[in-house]
């Protein structure tokens, strides 16, 4: 029996990545298709480089696409439960990213209207509130203003409940209560939800590459058995691990328990409290016992999410695993390190996110890919 679980809803236990691939029938990102990727960009990201981004589905087709000259679109999304912590940038980083490089158009959702129906907490005032706030701390990664189009569920509805409802025709009953685990006592609400998860995927008449976390692939296996017969492209996807939570290498960070997080709106106090109390060590009881038998890389947080996300440079992480492996590091001076980049990124990411607020509706309502999906949709 497998001792972990991955799901839309629920992330739990130590997970075997290797074992997960098997589990979703995906395939491992293989160093010949990052090659292959980093022979058409120049280099690659730092997600890509170090196995962050570790497994997919058609991401050569994504690749053939770009040698043809076919192109593709992104597409991600965000389900607004509350406010973001750095574990739920990973898909949005990595798609600013394509973005540049390619020149692409990113579709970002807003699924209000999903955790609305999953919470027994939240109302639509509170999935609205989360959503409008969520949305600019994503423009606030620095997006294209004219090729981005962030949208909430419950919004555009009214422009794609047709395409919807030919999706949900397409889908039984039998087969989103194997996917999703839905029971008789689920709502209806979330046995049509999956339909508005799919339906971006045809917003344009090309590949759509879906960067997500590995959690989120049950909506793609059933995209990808109907996308055909609709007359559309199967979803290509990359899939992410997850930042491990705070409090140790098992599962991910949960919104609703703070101590395993931190929040894009944590103070540089906050944040240093945080890890120095709560991110779990791989280093020995005492100083002398970490001098002398060093500490393990593998399961201390405070390396993990250098190695995931914040340390560059791929000579410093090798130094630091080296230094806290052999005991000249100690877990302090790693949490130190750590405190430093992350407070670093914060305060940039928060002096921008001020610039964007009067912006948002540029990438909502005004701008040049919105208000081509506002006033024209693909009636097919």
């Amino acid at each position: 029996m497998d001792e972990f679980e991955v799901s839309p809803w629920n992330v739990s236990g130590k997970i075997d990545y290797d074992k997960l691939i098997e589990r979703f029938g995906t395939q491992k990102l293989e160093n010949s298709l990052l090659e292959e990727l980093k022979n058409l960009t120049g280099d690659l990201h730092l997600f890509l480089r170090r196995n962050v981004f570790f497994s997919h589905r058609d991401f050569d087709k994504i690749l053939n696409d770009l040698k043809n000259g076919k192109g593709f679109y992104l597409y991600t999304g965000r389900g607004p439960s509350g406010p973001m912590h750095l574990g739920h940038l990973l898909p949005f980083i990595i798609s600013k990213w394509f973005q540049e490089k390619f020149g692409l158009n990113v579709y970002i959702e807003i699924t209000d209207d999903e955790k609305f129906l999953h919470s027994e907490n939240l109302d639509l005032n509170d999935t609205y509130r989360f959503s409008m706030e969520n949305a600019l701390d994503i423009i606030s990664l620095g997006f294209d203003e004219d090729r981005t189009f962030i949208f909430l569920d419950s919004e555009y509805i009214r422009n794609m409940y047709k395409l919807s409802l030919r999706v949900a025709k397409k889908v039984n009953y039998s087969t989103v209560k194997a996917v999703f685990g839905f029971k008789d006592s689920t709502n209806i609400g979330m046995l049509f939800y999956p339909t508005l998860q799919i339906v971006p995927t045809f917003f344009e008449n090309r590949r759509c590459l879906i960067p997500e976390a590995i959690d989120q692939d049950p909506y793609w296996r059933i995209q990808r058995d109907i996308a055909e017969s609709l007359g559309h492209y199967k979803a290509s996807v990359i899939h992410s691990k997850f930042l491990p939570p705070l409090t140790g290498i098992e599962g991910k960070m949960s919104s609703s328990m703070p101590e395993t997080a931190i929040y894009l709106n944590d103070s540089p106090d906050i944040v240093k409290r945080k890890i120095m109390k709560y991110a779990f060590s791989g280093g020995q009881a005492t100083v002398e016992e970490h001098r002398k038998l060093g500490g393990n890389t593998d399961v201390d947080v405070a390396f993990q999410w250098l190695y995931m996300m914040f340390e560059e440079d791929d000579r410093r992480i090798k130094d630091l695993e080296q230094g806290y492996r052999k005991g000249e590091i100690l877990t302090g001076e790693m949490k130190s390190i750590l405190i430093e980049k992350i407070n670093g990124f914060l305060v940039d990411f928060r002096n921008r996110r001020e610039k964007y607020r009067d912006r948002l509706d540029r990438f909502m309502y005004d701008g040049k890919l919105a208000e081509k999906m506002w006033e024209t949709f693909y009636d097919r």
